[in-house]
């Protein structure tokens, strides 16, 4: 059986090389050539693998993005880029920025991309119910570049593991704002105001969460309270579980291989300074 606490630091260590695409200025730079401003950027560029994507079905399988904010960018990206050019432009844009860090010269590319790949191939074989994740599925690999072969493997796998939970968050019966006014009540993560800021939930529905928290028994004060606390770890162990179809191509040898391997490039995108939020 597959460990479970191996696959997830495969995930969790491997998640800045995919992660930074979201922050890195080659991305703004990239989408602003389109005609793109942030929001519309990061709405298109994530979702551009369903082709012209409308707003509900960005709110449907993004999640915890206020409404509002996901309308105000589509379906008007599509009016100033097709899909294929934000795809391509994102592509790029991870290129240069993992390039720009260094991440290229990284010891044991070749051998983390290609395990990364296994657990990435065995994950297309369970797109049921994974819509996010089956729109990146279809995209092409990069041909002859492990590092563009890792980013892709890794994205893969962040959205096969996001789709599982969001199921996860459905069957708790959390929402999309009380799932992000709970994550930022663990203090850890990201920060309560960069939640805000990114989401854009008025502050007034954002309070109102918080109050009916509390009274679902899931908050005492600004913190989560004990059954506050069960109910995260019952979240990211059903999604730790929901996950590991695509890590049981590895061995176990094989998975605490990428798990070791991961560690250099996490560190290594974060230690670049590719992953500022606050840039």
């Amino acid at each position: 059986m597959t460990d479970v606490q191996l696959a997830r630091q495969a995930w969790r260590r491997l998640e800045p090389l995919h992660a930074m695409v979201y922050f890195v200025p080659e991305a703004a730079e990239r989408y602003a050539a389109l005609g793109l401003d942030t929001h519309a950027g990061y709405f298109a560029s994530r979702s551009a693998a369903f082709g012209a994507a409308s707003p509900e079905l960005v709110i449907a399988t993004f999640y915890n993005f206020c409404p509002a904010l996901v309308r105000r960018a589509l379906p008007a990206a599509w009016g100033v880029a097709t899909p294929e050019k934000v795809l391509q432009a994102r592509y790029d844009a991870a290129e240069a920025a993992l390039r720009r860090g260094g991440i290229h010269e990284l010891p044991g590319l070749s051998e983390t991309a290609a395990l990364a790949r296994r657990a990435a191939d065995r994950a297309c074989e369970h797109p049921q119910g994974r819509p996010l994740f089956a729109a990146h599925a279809a995209l092409p690999w990069p041909s002859d570049d492990p590092l563009m072969e890792l980013w892709h493997a890794q994205t893969l796998l962040r959205e096969f593991r996001g789709d599982g939970h969001v199921a996860t968050l459905l069957a708790e019966g959390v929402g999309p704002l009380e799932a992000l006014v709970l994550h930022g009540a663990t203090g850890a993560g990201m920060p309560v105001v960069f939640l805000k800021i990114s989401r854009a939930w008025p502050e007034e529905e954002w309070l109102t969460t918080e109050e009916r928290l509390r009274e679902r028994g899931l908050l005492a004060g600004d913190e989560l309270s004990a059954e506050g606390r069960a109910l995260r770890q019952r979240i990211e162990e059903r999604t730790d579980e929901l996950a590991l179809p695509a890590y049981a191509a590895l061995s176990d040898d094989e998975l605490a291989r990428l798990a070791e391997l991961a560690r250099t490039f996490g560190r290594g995108v974060v230690d670049a300074g590719l992953l500022n939020i606050g840039g």
